[in-house]
């Protein structure tokens, strides 16, 4: 064996060379690490090939032989061990990883996956998954990005190129003004499933914007006419908040009726639990007097401890909501008559269909809500707040919610309540 270099080896055996070089790293007795590759024919490329090994390592790009032959399905579960996710999207990446991912590389090493295998796995989940190809091929990507530079030398993503067939961008879901008049037959057609709490569920949800989960999870020490003197006040951190709060909201003469979003409920561990709300969004949404009379009225007729209870009693996050309370309520119903299999209690009179809803996210009350308060002028900052987002920028750093902010609000919920009230008395 001839040194070339200070660092690079060279070895022939037959009619081929071996190149050897330093890795940078030392073995437990303190003895050089090298690595090496064989194969070569002339001694010229073989020396050029460990130079440019040489040169990866000062520059902090190289990938060492031992890493370069991780397996993607090692990979998968190191990333996923070592990043901290909040549950529901952990459950959803873990679900995407080995249902695709995983079997699609299955033994592929990391440094394998070039831009071709990148493309491929494209195509292939865009058939898989027409719905949502888009959050696996972002999921992809960031497992991809994250073994840079130890696993693979760059990373394959492509995220913004023109190659290739011409695609228009997905439309917007086409979503039709949401009207007061289809909220109350919601409302409506929720009473006739699952009783007041159904009725007052829709209004809050159309009044206030707030998350399915967020409403499957409002206990009553969080809503009015309880809050905020039932806060736990469980954060000795947020003292300052606790006393405005007590001072700007509740039931008390000359106060803001409000609900407090401090956590939502998802299936964790294989059990329904309380968790923050999405993106950290806890807020205070201002409701209109009409909504706070509702709130109260529902509060005082059960003693349980969610404020929307399902027929069982127990939390709406517990239930197959979509198919057993929405489905009748935005797509109609027959009526059920007392027979064989239908009990008393089961017993409910025909559902309207609402061709706005039919067929259609209950989410969407949730941006019609949003909509509302724009037509209605308000504050964008004020908007984006209630509706858990962050406001980016300047505009963020500077804005803050005030208290005739949220009087607006509530005076131009209230006004639609009022007009659309007075509308059908005339």
């Amino acid at each position: 064996m001839s040194r070339v270099h200070q660092h690079i080896y060279i070895e022939w055996r037959g009619g081929t060379c071996r190149v050897k070089w330093w890795s940078g790293d030392y073995h437990e007795n303190g003895r050089k690490r090298y690595e090496s590759k064989g194969g070569f024919t002339d001694e010229e490329a073989a020396v050029q090939h460990g130079r440019d090994q040489l040169y990866e390592i000062r520059h902090g790009t190289h990938v060492s032989n031992r890493d370069g032959a991780t397996l993607m399905t090692d990979w998968l579960d190191d990333w996923l061990n070592s990043t901290e996710l909040a549950a529901t999207t952990e459950r959803s990446y873990r679900s995407i990883i080995n249902k695709h991912i995983r079997p699609y590389f299955d033994r592929k090493t990391v440094a394998q996956i070039d831009v071709i295998a990148y493309r491929s796995f494209r195509k292939y989940i865009q058939k898989a998954l027409p719905g949502s190809s888009g959050n696996a091929m972002m999921l992809l990507g960031m497992i991809l990005d994250d073994a840079v530079p130890r696993l693979m030398a760059t990373s394959p993503v492509e995220r913004s190129t023109r190659r290739g067939k011409y695609k228009k961008v997905k439309r917007r879901e086409r979503k039709r003004d949401m009207s007061i008049e289809d909220i109350e037959q919601l409302a409506l057609n929720a009473e006739v499933v699952f009783g007041y709490a159904g009725y007052v569920f829709i209004w809050t949800m159309a009044m206030t914007g707030m998350r399915p989960a967020e409403l499957y999870g409002l206990t009553r020490e969080y809503c009015y006419p309880n809050w905020p003197a039932s806060d736990p006040r469980v954060d000795p951190d947020e003292a300052d908040r606790y006393e405005e709060e007590a001072l700007r909201y509740g039931a008390s003469e000359g106060r803001m009726p409000a609900i407090r979003v401090e956590r939502q409920v998802q299936f964790g561990g294989g059990k329904l639990d309380f968790f923050p709300p999405k993106y950290l969004s806890f807020r205070t949404l201002v409701i209109p007097p009409f909504l706070a009379d509702m709130l109260e009225k529902l509060l005082a007729s059960h003693d349980l401890t969610w404020v929307f209870p399902s027929l069982q009693g127990r939390s709406l996050g517990a239930a197959s909501f979509d198919t057993i309370y929405w489905k009748p309520i935005s797509k109609g119903a027959d009526a059920r008559v007392a027979g064989p299999g239908i009990s008393a209690a089961q017993v409910r009179p025909a559902i309207e269909k609402i061709e706005a809803f039919a067929g259609k996210r209950k989410y969407l009350m949730r941006h019609g809500h949003k909509a509302w308060l724009d037509e209605d002028g308000h504050s964008r900052f004020a908007v984006e707040s209630r509706m858990g987002h962050e406001v980016p920028g300047v505009e963020g750093t500077y804005s803050s919610v005030t208290k005739e902010m949220e009087r607006a609000i509530m005076a131009s919920l209230q006004g639609r309540w009022e007009r659309f009230r007075g509308a059908q008395r005339s």
